[in-house]
């Protein structure tokens, strides 16, 4: 053992003794967390949308999800570990509903001692020395989630012998020397460590009630006192950060979605599916955060307005780690008028002249509630942002107008609501069904119209709730094209209960579209179809555990505006035609391809440097070659490196994800203008 090493295990022992009156006070349930585990079970029976019944079926479920919020990955618990407390599988709803957690605590104390030893072996064989080889033909596997328990500690030293070597070659491929591996994997595995000594029985609770809540759906969830302070806090946008959802993946934690008008969106730096695999402050160090829990994440990425955070990121279609890039991004708040609606016109030049058609960007469903509430009359909303701009595009003499709802994840249902009355002369909108089957209808009450000419809706995989409402409506109607990729497929509603200590989001309520149709799970489905980087197994309600179904009621009565589905079999011919040999487009669906070839080809990952540098050459010259076919499409310079074809275009060489769909959304609505005169 080298003299620093040696150091080091002085320096570990003595955190060791530190921590020993923690490690020896097991955290125990406390009389708020039984009384708040009853409250939870009687909202969930007689509170939740979905008939819930908590009985031992119930239990062998919620059992398995706390295996696997505890351990997803099957690295520290053994399969006697697992057995032993196999009396979970009928007691779970008793231990709930009694507030009787003894042995739910102790499963996880079980799991608390096998952790912790993990990581004290961890520290020990990298402070003796790792010395791997890498010309070996071992292959470890990406993800572990539902494989079998491991029967013996020497299992799970195999596997953890892999993960090390795994975790030394990617840092040395990413040209780090030896030293700095050793000092990076012994800081990521002893913050680790000093996480786990300071876990208490919040904490705990925490986790049963993630399991708990989970079984149910994946809206469903309890707040601890202070998780439901940073609820409220964010319900009040005054949350200073960097407006990006994030997400646990295994032990990554992933950005499910960016906040429209938020620092993130603005740079342009981070998109959704990407992986974030350290955090830094200004010019301070960088904090590994693989395996760290999601909300200490958060709070590192917090700060004061006007701050800067670092993050490690590696890109959604990245399969290797290695492939990492530092970002920064200037910490702010997201006011209403970063998220304002906006509007355009763009030009389409063809054979009988130039036409143009009005663009308007709706990033979120907003209104200034405050201002509402105190009677105003000038407070700010999406519809009557979106009026204003509909009124100023009429001027410019366009002949049809584009609402792009992409990256909308809802909002305000008031003003999806009132947004679709300026396009129908009164009428219902959605339908809401609770959780006694009571349905109520909203609508449009007043008479008359903003606009009565050809309409398009442009959405993707994160539009969602409200924009979904909104998007389903003008199809049902057949007021106007749906144009883009499937939406995210949130199709339900939560209310904020407070418990005695502290409080559950529940899911309570259910949209309906007026066709009948559910929004949930399967969201809308586009009349012309437009290819996606984003993986629905990935993102969207359907990739996430235990979503509601989709579902139907009964239609309600309303009126046809038009019968837009006559045109789509000619509008989706012309489209296929014009994008047939489109750079962007070609890109896109070439992309799309190969990020799913890639995942469904690599399900382990090789241990070899030599074969790990060529797997990885292989994926990255694949897509380096389609972005650099389309670069020179489009008479632009190629690029050397796959990972600098984010982040670096100018407004002149937008992704191809953006600008090139909104103006071939604006070709196909000029087809169905022209298409709906001639008939």
């Amino acid at each position: 053992m080298s003299l620093i090493a040696a150091l080091r295990r002085v320096s570990a022992i003595a955190l060791i003794a530190s921590f020993s009156a923690i490690a020896l006070a097991q955290p125990q349930p406390s009389d708020a967390h039984r009384q708040a585990a009853a409250e939870v079970a009687e909202s969930l029976r007689y509170g939740h949308y979905a008939d819930v019944s908590l009985d031992e079926e119930w239990s062998r479920q919620a059992f398995d999800r706390y295996l696997n919020v505890l351990d997803s990955q099957r690295a520290y618990l053994l399969r006697r570990d697992v057995d032993s407390f196999r009396d979970l599988e009928t007691t779970m709803d008793d231990a709930l509903q009694d507030g009787e957690l003894e042995r739910v605590y102790a499963l996880y104390q079980r799991y608390h001692e096998r952790l912790e030893s993990r990581l004290e072996w961890i520290i020990d064989k990298i402070d003796n020395g790792l010395n791997y080889r890498f010309d070996t033909d071992d292959r470890l596997e990406i993800d572990r989630e539902g494989a079998p328990w491991a029967n013996s500690e020497s299992e799970l030293d195999e596997l953890w012998n892999k993960r090390l070597k795994n975790a030394a070659l990617t840092m040395s491929i990413s040209g780090q020397d030896d030293e700095q591996v050793r000092e990076n994997l012994v800081q990521r595995y002893e913050g680790q460590l000093s996480r786990v000594r300071q876990t208490n029985g919040e904490d705990v609770f925490g986790l049963f009630m993630a399991a708990v809540t989970g079984t149910i759906d994946p809206h469903t969830e309890y707040l601890s006192p202070r998780q439901g302070e940073s609820f409220d806090i964010q319900m009040r946008l005054s949350l200073e950060g960097i407006g990006a959802l994030l997400q646990t993946e295994g032990e990554y934690v992933k950005v499910s979605s960016l906040v429209p008008g938020g620092p993130a969106d603005k740079a342009g730096v981070l998109q959704p599916a990407d992986r974030i695999i350290a955090v830094g402050q200004e010019d301070g160090e960088m904090v590994n955060v693989v395996g760290m829990r999601l909300d200490e994440v958060v709070d590192l990425i917090r700060g004061p307005k006007g701050s800067v955070v670092r993050l490690d990121v590696v890109p959604a279609q990245a399969i290797d780690m290695t492939r990492s890039r530092t970002v920064e991004i200037t910490r702010d708040t997201v006011t209403l008028e970063d998220q304002a609606a906006s509007g355009e016109v763009i030009e389409i030049k063809r054979e009988d002249g130039t036409h143009r058609i009005g663009v308007i960007t709706i990033p979120t469903f907003y209104v200034d509630f405050d201002a509402w509430q105190a009677g105003e009359d000038e407070y700010r909303s999406t519809t009557r942002d979106v009026a204003r701009e509909i009124e100023r595009l009429k001027q410019e003499d366009i002949e049809g107008i584009v609402l792009d709802l992409r990256n909308n994840g809802g909002g305000a249902l008031q003003e999806a609501n009132s947004l679709i009355g300026l396009f129908i002369d009164r009428g219902p909108t959605v339908q809401v069904r609770d959780a006694r089957g009571r349905i109520s209808l909203y609508g449009d009450t007043e008479s008359g119209t903003l606009y009565d000419g050809p309409l398009e809706v442009l959405v993707n995989r994160l539009s969602a709730s409200a924009s979904e409402i909104f998007a389903g409506a003008i199809q049902d109607y057949g007021r106007g094209l749906v144009v883009g990729s499937q939406t995210f497929g949130k199709g339900t509603v939560q209310t904020l209960n407070d418990l005695t200590h502290g409080q559950i989001k529940l899911t309570r309520a259910k949209f309906y579209r007026i066709s009948g149709e559910s929004t949930q799970h399967r969201g809308v489905e586009p009349d012309i179809l437009f290819p996606s980087l984003v993986d629905p197994e990935q993102i969207g309600e359907s990739s996430l555990d235990n979503a509601l179904p989709w579902d139907t009621v009964r239609a309600v009565q309303y009126r046809l505006y038009g019968e837009p589905w006559r045109y789509i079999e000619t509008l989706t011919s012309r489209h296929r035609e014009r994008v047939a040999g489109h750079p962007n487009f070609v890109y896109l669906e070439r992309q799309a391809e190969l990020a799913r070839k890639l995942r469904e080809q690599h399900t382990t990952i090789s241990l070899n440097r030599e074969q790990r540098q060529r797997e990885m050459e292989a994926q990255e010259a694949e897509q380096l070659s389609l972005e650099n076919q389309r670069r020179r499409a489009l008479g632009l310079a190629p690029l050397e490196d796959w990972v600098d074809a984010r982040g670096e275009e100018t407004e002149e060489e937008e992704l191809p994800a953006d600008r090139a769909q909104v103006i071939e959304g604006a070709e196909i609505l000029l087809d169905y203008a022209q298409l709906s005169r001639q008939a």
